[in-house]
């Protein structure tokens, strides 16, 4: 069984393109779990495997690895760093022990980097930077060591100092050991001194490195002022604790494609990163009081897991992954406490790439997979019977952006079985039916999201998923009243058809929806033909009348009428008040109502003048705004028409930086001259496509 103290557990985090999966690919090759690296632009890396992401040259779902370093085991989760796949991202950063940041050494700092920075301080997770691509034109480390300072929360400290750059770029210094490690072939290292022109950075960077370990610790500090100077063993540890507890963020170059710095990245995740048992508790909840308890994370504690990834598969069925947090998990049960189930399992497995290695038993820091569970989901908590314990649920971001779902003829039930099964898969993704439209939306976190989840749906069950934009739910009501006559008469030999009513319309407030009101005096219309009449007016509300779009906010007076003995029915008064209602609305100033959202944008200081403006000009109105240490929070109510394809919008707006959250909050009037629009192309459905 695996030394806890030997297992890492680590998240590697960064925009897209800034190297993560090449990083990855390298250290798996650099450790010898591959026995070839692969290229992401070549679609033949082992951590991007599915057809999606070799089609598109990005991560769309976490991938796992398993890399032997030095007698220790790193479990390693590769994350996309696009935001249409974020929540992948989010729920592997929550349950990692230590993060990998992967910074371009050309484009630097970029504006969604500081998500992932969020990321990092929110999770509070040790890390690591890796300054990646210094091999390529124009690689600048100071430049992006600069842009890393200015970014508040990380602590950047330089631990290897690159030796060239571009074309040139042939070692690192190692700071702390003061010696100088050349590349050779095959990701070989060789020592030798520092060389002269780099003698006195080097010593500037270690007292820099010195200074900001002793100001973690009172005792160094102490020392640091008096002696002017640390030990090697006391840098080290202080290190270790420092980078420990994020106080700082140790930073390494590298040219992952060219498998240079792969070594100097592995010594420092295994020597200076955290062991689940070298880091705090994890909090959770006793499922039977509520009480809040803890569990550590050494192999002899109670068991306790959390779930965080589900993956369906045509074959294989549901893949369910966890990370192990306490105890050890061994035989073929445990119990889930957040569903008070025991499930049972067939064989255990470690996740490296597309391959599944069967393991005896999971320690801590640990990610294992099971197949075809019957209940458990992700978020829920694996735990023991005995020692219950359940962990907060993983929230996924809410969705932002729907479209409307369709296929074949004929496929339609195998569609929607297909979808369901990868609402399991991805929590972010939402399926319901709007019954005003008659459309079914699938809602996600962006466009590209959404294009995926069809791309994979074609792939895994064999059936088309395509996608518009959906139709807004638009209401009609009235503002003004009216009194009109309904009257059905048809008379063709034998008997006929005969109803008549007389009705009030007059508008309700807002939300009051309908209401009918039987006002007859005497028996001109019979008791048993009434209820027709408002059957009719219902049905007719369903249909619209102006154009198209279900009735509200309108209340119905049953005045007067008239029958015949022999041709009235109910279906002759059901079309009268059919009838009447349509004419009705017509002399009651009709309208439409749109529906009005409430949203709310988190975007960085310096886009808050574009994002607002751009609201205004979507018929937006500002309520107000908050402040928060790293965005500003602007509260709006903003027509649903106008921000139908707000995400990739406010994506272009703000470099990627900006996030939005929506609901449905009231519907209001649309403007005339839209409206006119709106009624014109239903009307004339032709005209209106010219």
């Amino acid at each position: 069984m695996q030394d806890v103290q030997q297992i890492r557990n680590i998240v590697i985090l960064g925009h897209g393109n800034s190297g993560k999966t090449t990083l990855a690919e390298a250290l798996l090759f650099t450790g010898g779990a591959i026995k070839r690296q692969g290229r992401v632009d070549d679609g033949n890396s082992s951590m991007d495997f599915e057809p999606e992401e070799a089609k598109r040259h990005i991560s769309i779902s976490t991938a796992f690895a398993q890399i032997g370093w030095k007698k220790h085991e790193i479990f390693l989760a590769d994350t996309p760093g696009d935001d249409n796949f974020v929540n992948e991202t989010r729920f592997a950063a929550q349950v990692a022990d230590a993060a990998i940041l992967t910074v371009g050494a050309v484009t630097g700092v970029r504006s969604q980097t500081e998500k992932f920075i969020d990321l990092i301080l929110d999770n509070k997770l040790p890390s690591l930077i890796c300054v990646c691509k210094m091999d390529k034109e124009r690689a600048d480390f100071q430049k992006t060591l600069a842009g890393l300072r200015e970014k508040a929360g990380l602590s950047p400290v330089v631990l290897y100092l690159p030796i060239g750059a571009e074309d040139k770029f042939r070692g690192v210094v190692d700071i702390v050991a003061g010696k100088a490690l050349l590349f050779g072939e095959n990701g070989t290292l060789s020592e030798t001194g520092i060389p002269a022109d780099l003698a006195a950075e080097a010593a500037r960077l270690r007292e820099v490195l010195m200074e900001h370990v002793a100001e973690t610790d009172d005792a160094l500090i102490e020392k640091f002022l008096e002696e002017g100077a640390l030990s090697d063993e006391e840098l080290m540890s202080g290190l270790k604790a420092a980078i420990r507890t994020a106080a700082i963020a140790p930073v390494c170059p590298c040219a992952a494609l060219a498998n240079k710095g792969m070594a100097p990245i592995l010594d420092t995740l295994v020597g200076l990163l955290p062991s689940p048992a070298e880091l705090p508790a994890r909090a959770g909840t006793d499922p039977k009081n509520g009480e809040v308890i803890e569990r550590t994370g050494q192999a002899d504690a109670p068991f306790s897991a959390q779930v965080f990834k589900t993956m369906a598969d045509p074959f294989a069925g549901r893949l369910t992954i966890f990370r192990v947090f306490s105890g050890t998990l061994k035989g073929d049960s445990f119990y889930n406490a957040s569903k008070d189930e025991t499930e049972r399992f067939g064989q255990l497995f470690v996740m490296c790439g597309k391959e599944q290695r069967p393991v005896e038993a999971a320690v801590p820091g640990m990610i294992v997979a099971v197949a075809k569970l019957k209940s458990t989901a992700t978020g829920d908590t694996l735990a023991e019977m005995a020692n219950p314990i359940v962990y907060p649920a993983l929230e996924p971001l809410p969705a932002v952006i729907a479209y409307a779902v369709s296929t074949k003829k004929g496929e339609e039930d195998k569609l929607f079985s297909s979808i369901s099964r990868l609402l399991d898969e991805d929590l972010t993704l939402k399926l319901n039916r709007e019954p005003q439209t008659r459309q079914t939306l699938l809602s996600g976190v962006g466009q590209v999201h959404l294009e995926v989840t069809g791309e994979k749906i074609k792939r895994k069950f064999g059936v088309e998923l395509e996608l518009e934009l959906p139709k807004v739910p638009y209401r009609e009501t009235i503002r003004g009243r009216s009194t009109v006559q309904g009257k059905h008469k048809k008379q063709s030999g034998g008997r006929g058809q005969f109803g008549d009513c007389t009705i009030e319309m007059e508008p309700l407030e807002r939300g009051g929806h309908f209401e009918f009101v039987d006002k007859i005096v005497g028996g001109v219309i019979p008791q048993q033909y009434r209820p027709a009449v408002e059957k009719g007016i219902l049905e007719a509300m369903e249909k619209g009348v102006i154009a198209g779009y279900p009735f509200v906010d309108v209340r119905i007076k049953l005045i007067d009428g008239s029958y015949h003995t022999v041709d009235s029915s109910e279906i002759a008064f059901k079309i009268a008040g059919s009838l009447a209602f349509k004419k009705g609305v017509l002399e009651a100033q009709p309208v439409l109502l749109e529906p009005i959202m409430n949203v709310e944008v988190r975007v960085p200081k310096d886009c808050v003048g574009d994002v607002m403006g751009d609201l205004n000009s979507r018929r937006g109105r500002v309520l107000g705004m908050d402040s928060t240490a790293r965005a500003e929070v602007i509260n709006a109510q903003v027509p649903q028409a106008e921000i139908l394809q707000y995400a990739l919008d406010l994506t272009s707006m703000t470099g990627g930086r900006g996030a939005f959250t929506v609901a449905f909050d009231h519907y209001e009037e649309v403007p005339s001259h839209i409206a006119e629009k709106i009624i014109a192309a239903y009307q004339d459905p032709e005209g209106s496509a010219d």
